[in-house]
């Protein structure tokens, strides 16, 4: 049976072990033109910074050579952590985008810093003072920009007209994992992505967010959320659940303020038996949805309706690029996309 709902990825540009960020971000090409070939709906690319596990700090910079080497695919940034940027420079950015792919360019967009507080402040343009907290406002005036609609008195209004990629123009998202991110999308209109893989209790928000758009009129516009959600596919349980663990080692670390490359499942497997600070620890948050394609689907069915999505995007990391490009290959397989 086809799937119910979108499948689309979010790639993270994970680095392996003894590998390099170079490697890296060829896989990302390379698994964009296999999702492309198999039938996924959107492909985005995440923004971190600072580490050595993900190598993806520019979306804006990925996004054009992935569409280059795809056709059908939608693309776009999963998301850009506007706190960073200026708000015109992020709308030219994606403008331009948008012009050279018409139809195909998501601008998702994040309030996170995507990395520690100290590569925050090294991304700081002015280190004087900590920067202003006005995310709404940004969001704002990038709204503004992309579609024409700053008041005539701003002092930025005819910027609007020229963007360089008109009369095209990027589909703006919101991403969150909170109450307040589903209050924002809302308030403006917007379509909603959630992160399961960073907070799997988010149901009721995404439940707000539509209950808070129906109070708002926002003509001709409907609720759309999309739920992302941590997978890993394989040709058996045990498989999936060994690739896994190479995911659990780096975040296991990771909660601890160690940062490594993703290792090899033996390592990790090695890892997690002896770790006994990690027996101590409560159980990880972390949603995965791991197995073989009919669990798989199975168990993702049923996290995208307890959320009332249209659209499940997947985030898979693995050690081996073959693993992962294996997973998205039995995903589509077992929805028939």
């Amino acid at each position: 049976m086809p799937a119910p709902f979108r499948l689309s990825i979010l790639d993270q540009s994970p680095v392996s072990e003894g590998s390099s960020g170079a490697q890296a971000l060829k896989n990302t090409l390379d698994l964009a033109g296999l999702a492309d070939r198999l039938g996924y709906h959107r492909y985005w690319v995440a923004e971190h910074h600072g580490g050595p596990m993900l190598a993806g700090p520019s979306p804006e910079a990925l996004i054009g050579p992935i569409a280059a080497v795809t056709a059908r695919i939608r693309v776009g940034s999963g998301g850009v952590m506007l706190p960073h940027y200026s708000p015109l420079k992020v709308a030219e950015t994606f403008s331009l985008l948008a012009g050279l792919f018409p139809g195909r360019i998501d601008l998702a967009l994040g309030r996170a810093a995507g990395t520690d507080p100290l590569t925050t402040f090294a991304l700081q343009r002015d280190r004087r003072h900590a920067p202003a907290d006005d995310f709404p406002e940004q969001l704002a005036e990038l709204l503004g920009y992309l579609h024409d609609r700053l008041p005539p008195e701003h002092p930025f209004a005819r910027l609007a007209k020229t963007l360089p990629g008109r009369p095209e123009r990027p589909e703006p998202w919101l991403l969150g994992s909170s109450p307040q991110s589903a209050l924002w999308a809302a308030e403006l209109g917007l379509p909603y992505a959630f992160a399961d893989f960073i907070n799997p209790h988010g149901a009721e928000i995404t439940a707000l967010y539509r209950e808070r758009f129906a109070e708002h009129e926002h003509d001709g516009l409907k609720p759309r959320t999309a739920v992302g959600v941590w997978v890993i596919c394989a040709d058996s349980e045990e498989e999936a659940r060994r690739l896994a663990a190479s995911g659990r080692m780096t975040f296991t670390l990771l909660r601890r303020g160690q940062l490594i490359p993703v290792p090899p499942p033996e390592t990790a497997v090695a890892f997690l038996a002896v770790d006994r600070r990690t027996a101590a620890q409560p159980p990880s948050q972390r949603r995965a949805v791991l197995g073989a394609p009919a669990t798989v689907r199975a168990e993702l069915e049923e996290v995208v309706a307890r959320y009332g999505a249209e659209e499940a995007i997947i985030v898979t990391i693995t050690y081996e690029h073959q693993a992962r490009r294996r997973s998205y290959e039995l995903l589509a397989e077992a929805f028939q996309l």
